[in-house]
Parts: structure tokens; sequence; C-alpha cells
């Protein structure tokens, strides 16, 4: 199969929108980490510090994840010089490597995904429970 020098270039709308996707949910972290923060320094807690090693985690993820999906982008380029330059051979080879880091950035944002939701199931049985206690 042949490819030309459109087909890498089909990723970079989909590439940039997940980079702004994950840069979104780091801004996010980063949020809730600094009101954490306040909230331990004016209250220290047990429960924030398990709260702040789930985020650790969830922030490494999203560090990968973009660091996946930037490399991607970077080899799509890459793939796109070397199509130019007539290596078609190479240009596919470097465009199937380039698919296979952004999958691996996809499977990453669904774990990130299932730990914040995770997160949040932890924090309403909490309010449940606390309500419960109330009656």
């Amino acid at each position: 199969m042949d490819i030309t020098i459109a087909t890498p270039a089909l990723l970079f709308p989909a590439i940039s929108l997940l980079l702004l996707a994950f840069t979104n949910r780091f801004l996010a972290l980063a949020s809730l980490v600094r009101g954490l923060h306040a909230n331990y320094k004016s209250d220290p807690d047990e429960i924030l510090l398990g709260q702040i090693s789930n985020i650790r985690y969830r922030i490494n993820l999203i560090r990968d994840m973009q660091a996946y999906g930037v490399s991607s982008l970077l080899l799509c380029v890459l793939s796109m010089l070397t199509l130019f330059l007539g290596w078609q051979d190479a240009g596919k080879w470097i465009f199937i490597v380039s698919l296979i880091l952004m999958a691996i950035a996809l499977t990453m944002s669904i774990r990130e995904i299932q730990i914040s939701v995770g997160a949040l199931d932890l924090q309403m049985n909490d309010i449940e429970l606390m309500e419960r206690n109330k009656k």
C-alpha cells in the first residue's frame, strides 16, 4: 500500500485535540493540588494524603500521555518528511510507529479516566456515609 504525504497529516488535528485535552486534565489536577495544599495547611487530614497519592499517579499518567502524544506528532512530521523525500518504506514504518504511540497515549488516557472515576466514587461514598450518620 502506498501512502502519500497527506496520510500522516490527517493525524495533526486529532493529535492536537488530544494534547489539548491532556493539558486541560493536567491543569485541572494542578488546581486541585493547590486547593488540597491550602486545605492541608489549615487542617491537616489523613484523607487528603490519600488523595494526593492518587493525584500524583494521575499526573504522572498525564505526563506520559503527553509524551507519547508529542512523540506521535513528531513521528508524523518525520514520516511526512521521508515521504516527501521519496522514501516510501521508511515513511510507512515511521507512520506505523506514530500510530502505535498514539494508541498507547489513548490507552493511558482510558486508565487515567478510570482512576479519576474511582476517586470521585470514593468522595461520593464518603458524602453518602456522612449523610446516613446524620440521620
